[in-house]
């Protein structure tokens, strides 16, 4: 019932249930039991888990890197995100959307704010290909962003 309870507000990836139940004083056997008979009805599935959360966050303005350190920090499978991540095809309009929000709509043209967006997408999580692809090829981040 616990674990139903939880599903109901959010959707959870089974590591993350698991360890709640365990967090609220259930046996682990029982736990990982109960989360694996969830997963069986497909009640908790990772796959629809990481691609909700990937749309979801990219709509916020966050890119991949951020998004799948978030994943994986979660114990989220890495294959089960790297093919995610891979999938999704909304990277750039995200990344475009989040520059638009916070700077306007016009191309920065001097080089310090150029550099100035292109540390804030970096700390959004967009990777240093897609904000060259943005910003132009006048950007040196290779030096800080990772």
């Amino acid at each position: 019932m616990a674990a139903l309870d939880a599903l109901a507000r959010r959707d959870h990836p089974s590591v993350e249930l698991r360890r709640r139940l365990v967090d609220r004083g259930f046996d682990t056997e029982i736990a990982e039991r109960v989360v694996a008979g969830l997963v069986a009805e497909k009640l908790v599935d990772d796959g629809r888990y990481v691609e909700n959360l990937i749309t979801y966050r990219a709509g916020r303005g966050q890119g991949p890197l951020r998004v799948r350190t978030d994943l994986r920090r979660a114990g989220v499978d890495a294959a089960l995100v790297d093919e995610g991540i891979e999938r999704y095809e909304g990277w750039f309009t995200a990344l475009e959307a989040a520059r638009r929000k916070k700077f306007g709509a016009s191309r920065p043209q001097a080089y310090a704010e150029r550099m100035r967006q292109a540390r804030f997408l970096s700390y959004r999580g967009f990777t240093s290909a897609q904000i060259h692809s943005v910003l132009g090829s006048g950007v040196d981040i290779e030096d800080w962003a990772t």
